[in-house]
């Protein structure tokens, strides 16, 4: 193991801090304080076990606490344990400096110099990897430049130099000399000349062919124009006369509306007649009714009261019949009044149930508290207590449960002495009366089921009333209070197997009295276990010697016996809640007698209220009778008189409909006369409306008749005046070329071009020859004919005045862009399907790889996961498959076998959870992608001690493999009993104000001290 060192500042002195981290097998060379870096770096390492990228050296100088630190790791894996603050991290901040990497990748600075040491002004951080030289990484904090790093590989820096290039420029010579005319040079120009001459004429020919073209177009689109204005002129009548007839249509309709609406009114008030002439009609036939009835209900009650007998000789009856119900209500009172009693009486049974209730789940709770710490201490023994507790039928005799769970403290102050005599694997044994029972129970217990439990017998003869061989009061002249045997309660086997083994009737318990006596104790009790307030004392004597020996231990805390359950009181509550029940049981009883005795004195009260309810309303029914009679006569001369003429409201209803009619007839009229006016209005305005459809029906296809003779008009005139360009562009060049001939011939102004270079037409004049040029042997010989014709070119223009002739470009420009869009949008189609094929065939042979990978990925993430009982799962998630930015990879686990698999997510799983999910998932990437070395810190610091266990097994097996990478594992603690390889390396970081200083760390050195001083103190 490697043991590193630091020395911490004191206040007092600005004290260097230091560490030294080493191999167990190697000492650490003394290494001299230096700001800069050595001037030879040391000779390389061979590779060994380390793979390729491991790290083999970390050193570090004024980095963070450290003045000085040198870190030796193992080519496997690396346990750096350390206590919160002692450096720990500082290490995989020197690794990640080292390389290059940025500081807020850390979260601890976001700025370099802030890893410097407080008062320095630059640190140093070396990385050695094995067969290369070692990384120096130069860590600055000056001011006012911002802090900085400069990494330097000394073994990998490459050099290259520029080296300059001319620069070759291209020179056109001014002269161009031109060989190879067998006749002068004037006589190749004139040629050159003449074959240029003959294209003009060709080009001019062609100009004049698309000029007449031109004019013949325009001369054609002018009746199409003059009969496109004339159809526009009908077009605005025709829509003007439309709507004037629509106007007309528009108030005739609303008249139309109005009659209408007068029609309705009056409508209206016929139905409202007809409606009041109905109501009276209904009201008149409703009162012959109800007279009709009345009639007929005086005639049965005057019927009814000659039959009724007569009732003055039923009130004894009455009497009697009043006097049996009061004393009914009387009885049924005190029944109530008992029932209520009763009810009170059960209420306040209950609360005393209640109550004894709570105190018995108390000590239950009291007892479930010492199994709870059987449970968690001793796994086993809590499972065979279950299993006794299920089983107690097997057995013959009687089987206690352990010890520990059977003892009652009096006193749970008392708990230490017996924790300390009676040792934990008997504390945790079950006590048997019967070794056949015993042997029973252990076949079960430990050969099927595995468990580890501890079982004894309790002797045959009971040792629990044995009396000790000293009586207390002796014994309490030295500050003794007790033997261990009163100061708990226990079955009498369990008290008779400690009486038997252990002694407890005789070893007494003192006080603090009995310490400061403790050597007139032992001399004169001659007690051979002794226990006072803190300590305990055993006495031998010495088989050769005969000598007192006495030893004293402190004794320990109590951790199982401290809650105590007084039995006896259970027991007490326990009887006390059985009576409580028998009482609730007669209470319950005696109410429901109580209330069947009411029930019936209930029906008796309801029998005798209806004979007397009868013989009442026979009492009272002659006089009801009468006053009912004389009510319904005097409702029948009320309606008698209220009278009503049918006849001569349905002839005043009549009349008035008759009036309404009438003036409803006219009405009518006026309407159908509105509404044949309105029909001819709407004939009317079709007609018009198909007219104009006609007139711009015929006006569009003038229309496009014109667009296509002005399309095809723009597209001559394009032509003539490219032409009329290109025929300027070759007299110009003729001119050109004339100039030169005559130079290159030396011919002056007053010569002529030889005649084998000349055509019957005159050469191009050159500004002093008097003769026509060839460019207007066309046109007219004498002024006035130029004129005339000029005029009628002027006429001919006049006739586009119509015309805008930025339409015409515009309309060009345009068919250009779209002509060029439908190109660029064949080749982006084009190019577009080229795209996609060479995506979809990236994306198979990046994705299907992938998968395989999260394939075994997977695989090995749900082996890791099944060894512990739960399951995980890894795959490849998008929400779209074409946006593969959003690709990533998906971890799903689940710890309880009643829960379904969840995304690792930090709202569905704990701390430790996603801490052992995480582990796992880098364990599962140890095989499949090979990387130099991982580091993990603190990772086990949110686990439960079964999940940490578990998985630093897996991590010890997977990193100590062969050719595995280098794994730097980082915790302030670890568990005990944990599996160890020989191939991990433990690195323990130590801080201190007198830790050593590197030069003077030597392991070895240590080791023979040591040995030194064990073999000097046995002969002292």
């Amino acid at each position: 193991m490697a043991t590193p060192s630091r020395k911490t500042s004191t206040p007092s002195s600005l004290a260097s801090k230091r560490a030294v981290l080493s191999d167990p097998s190697s000492e650490v060379p003394s290494k001299k304080k230096s700001s800069v870096p050595p001037a030879a770096p040391p000779p390389l390492l061979s590779s060994g076990p380390f793979v390729e990228g491991s790290i083999v050296r970390i050193a570090m100088e004024n980095f963070l606490t450290y003045d000085v630190c040198e870190v030796s790791p193992g080519p496997h894996l690396n346990m750096i344990i350390g206590a919160n603050g002692t450096g720990k991290s500082s290490i995989v901040c020197a690794i990640c400096l080292g390389l290059a990497g940025k500081p807020a990748f850390m979260g601890r600075a976001d700025k370099v110099g802030f890893f410097v040491k407080r008062g320095c002004s630059k640190g140093m951080v070396e990385i050695e990897f094995p067969r290369l030289l070692p990384i120096l990484a130069l860590l600055w904090c000056t001011t006012p430049y911002p802090p900085q790093v400069v990494s330097t590989r000394p073994a990998l820096v490459l050099s290259c130099d520029l080296t300059s290039k001319a620069q070759a420029s291209l020179h056109l010579p001014q002269q161009m000399s031109v060989s190879g005319w067998d006749l002068p040079g004037g006589t190749y120009c004139l040629k050159e000349y003449e074959n240029v001459r003959q294209e003009y004429e060709e080009v001019k020919l062609a100009r004049d062919q698309a000029k007449e073209e031109v004019r013949k177009l325009k001369e054609s689109q002018i009746p199409i124009t003059e009969r496109i204005e004339e159809m526009e002129r009908q077009r605005h009548s025709l829509e003007a006369r439309i709507k004037e007839k629509a106007l007309a249509i528009k108030e005739t309709s609303q008249k139309c509306k109005h009659k209408q609406d007068v029609i309705e009114r009056k409508d209206k008030q016929i139905e409202e007649l007809q409606q009041a002439l109905t109501v009276k009609q209904n009201e008149e036939h409703d009162r012959q009714r109800r007279i009709s009835n009345t009639r007929k209900m005086i005639e049965d009650l005057q019927n009814e009261l000659k039959t009724t007998e007569n009732c003055e000789n039923l009130q004894p009856q009455i009497d009697a019949i009043t006097n049996d119900l009061r004393r009914v209500q009387d009885e049924k009172a005190l029944c109530e009044s008992e029932i209520i009693d009763k009810r009170r009486e059960r209420e306040t049974l209950e609360k005393e149930k209640r109550s004894v209730d709570d105190h018995i789940v108390r000590f239950d709770n009291l007892m479930n508290q010492k199994e709870d710490k059987l449970r968690q201490r001793y796994r086993d023994t809590y499972d065979a207590v279950l299993w006794l507790r299920n089983n107690r039928d097997k057995f013959k005799q009687r089987v206690c449960e352990p010890i520990m769970l059977t003892i009652n403290m009096k006193d749970n102050k008392n708990a230490k002495y017996i924790e300390n005599h009676i040792p934990s694997n008997d504390l945790r044994a079950f006590v048997f009366e019967s070794q056949e029972d015993m042997e029973v129970f252990l076949k079960e217990v430990r050969d099927n089921k595995k468990l580890r439990v501890n079982a004894v017998i309790a002797p045959k003869s009971s040792y629990a009333d044995k009396a000790p061989s000293r009586s207390l009061n002796e014994l309490k002249q030295y500050g003794f209070f007790s033997y261990l045997r009163e100061l708990f309660d226990a079955p009498d086997p369990v008290m008779s197997y400690l009486c038997c083994q252990y002694h407890i009737h005789e070893v007494p318990v003192g006080t603090e009295r009995t310490r400061e006596k403790i050597e007139r104790v032992i001399h004169e009790t001659r007690l051979k276990q002794i226990y006072t307030a803190e300590e305990k004392y055993v006495v031998k004597t010495s088989f050769y010697s005969n000598k007192v020996i006495s030893s004293n231990t402190s004794l320990k805390v109590a951790q199982f016996l401290t809650v105590t359950v007084d039995l006896e009181q259970r027991r007490h509550l326990e009887e006390q809640l059985k009576e409580i029940n028998r009482k609730l049981q007669a209470v319950e009883s005696g109410l429901i007698a109580l209330r069947e005795t009411n029930k019936h004195l209930e029906h008796k009260d309801n029998e005798l209220r209806q004979k007397k309810k009868e013989l009442l309303e026979r009492k009272t029914k002659k006089r009801q009778l009468e006053q009912k009679i004389s009510s319904k006569l005097g409702s029948l001369k009320l309606m008698e008189q209220d009278t009503c003429n049918l006849e001569e409201e349905e002839r005043k209803a009549s009349t008035k409909i008759k009036e309404i009619n009438v003036q409803k007839a006219k009405l009518v009229t006026e309407l159908t006369n509105l509404i044949k006016n309105c029909t001819a209005l709407h004939i009317q305005k079709v007609d018009l409306i198909l007219q104009n459809t006609t007139v711009i029906s015929e006006k569009n296809k003038l229309e496009s008749d014109y667009m296509a003779t002005s399309s095809q008009l723009r597209i001559t005139e394009q032509h003539f005046i490219e032409l009329d360009e290109n025929r300027q562009r070759l007299l110009q060049k003729c001119k050109e070329l004339m100039k030169r001939a005559r130079q290159v011939c030396n011919l002056g102004a007053e010569q002529t071009v030889p005649q084998e270079y000349q055509t019957q037409v005159p050469t191009i004049p050159n500004g002093h020859n008097s003769s026509p040029p060839m460019a207007f042997q066309d046109l007219p010989n004498t002024l006035d004919e130029i004129d005339a014709l000029l005029t009628e070119e002027r006429s001919r223009a006049s006739c586009f005045t119509g015309l805008n002739p930025t339409v015409v470009v515009e309309y060009t420009k345009r068919e250009e862009e779209i002509e060029q869009l439908t190109e660029e949008l064949k080749i982006k189609k084009v190019e577009l399907d080229k795209y996609r094929e060479n995506i979809s065939q990236v994306k198979e042979r990046w994705l299907n790889p992938l998968k395989e990978l999260v394939e075994k990925i997977n695989e090995k993430f749900s082996y890791f996961f099944s060894s512990m009982q739960c399951a995980g799962e890894v795959d490849l998630h998008t929400e779209n498959e074409e946006d593969y930015d959003k690709y990533g990879i998906r971890i799903r686990v689940k710890f309880r076998s009643s829960t379904q698999l969840h995304e690792l997510t930090p709202h569905h799983q704990s701390g430790g959870e996603r801490s052992v999910s995480t582990m796992l998932y880098l364990m599962a990437l140890q095989e499949l992608n090979r990387c130099p070395f991982r580091v993990v810190d603190e990772i086990n610091q949110g686990m439960d001690p079964i999940n940490e266990r578990r998985v630093f097994e897996m991590v010890v097996n997977t990193a100590c493999k062969e050719n595995t990478s280098q794994y730097f594992f980082i915790t302030p603690k670890l568990l005990q009993n944990l599996p160890y390889s020989e191939k991990m390396t433990v690195l323990f970081v130590y801080n201190g104000p007198h830790m050593l200083e590197p030069n003077r760390w030597n392991l070895k050195a240590f080791q023979r001290r040591r040995r030194r001083i064990t073999f000097t103190q046995p002969s002292q």
